[in-house]
């Protein structure tokens, strides 16, 4: 694969979108930190590193399969294109070779769903990211996480901010469809 007259050094950037530190651990909105460790663990790629304002790691999925990349911005959410924006330039990836993996209040708490580009919904990492990149034309793994029953900002932020309502195994199996959508992504294109 070619981008700015030279071989990337790999064919794939996963961008897992999170905040860092306890304090977000086991939030809604750091779902994206879960699914990214998730694939980390899952391909033995071993301990990420500091690397552009972020925590990363490549390798292979597996013998002979692509080569990936996978950034935890560990700026906040809002600032994540300043972590993915500099990875991306340095690693030589294309743009639809880019998956942000994400939260998604407008999607029931299960449903996960996989598109290359498309509306950032008003979630603050995607715009944050488009502005990272200079186009919102990546890939997107989206996670259902549901929403409160209000438009309220201080009440959507609460929500997507505080300690997830469903029963760990919900989680569990949340998390576990969104690795096998971000797997599907790789071998389908």
């Amino acid at each position: 694969m070619r981008f700015g007259g030279g071989s990337a050094p790999v064919d794939w950037l996963i961008v897992g979108l999170g905040n860092p530190g306890a304090a977000y651990e086991g939030t809604p909105h750091n779902v994206g930190f879960e699914v990214a460790r998730a694939l980390v663990e899952r391909w033995g790629l071993g301990t990420p590193k500091k690397k552009w304002a972020g925590l990363y790691v490549d390798g292979r999925t597996e013998p002979g399969g692509p080569r990936v990349g996978v950034l935890l911005p560990q700026t906040f959410m809002n600032e994540s294109g300043k972590a993915a924006g500099p990875a991306r330039g340095a690693l030589k990836v294309p743009l639809d070779r880019v998956i942000a993996v994400h939260d998604e209040i407008d999607l029931r708490f299960g449903d996960v769903r996989a598109r290359l580009g498309g509306g950032l919904a008003g979630h603050n990492g995607l715009k944050s990211l488009k502005a990272g990149f200079a186009s919102p034309e990546f890939r997107r793994v989206r996670i259902g996480v549901g929403r409160p029953d209000s438009t309220d900002p201080e009440l959507v932020a609460g929500y997507v901010l505080g300690r997830w309502r469903q029963p760990r195994e919900e989680v569990a199996t949340l998390v576990d469809d969104a690795v096998r959508a971000v797997e599907a992504t790789l071998r389908e294109n």
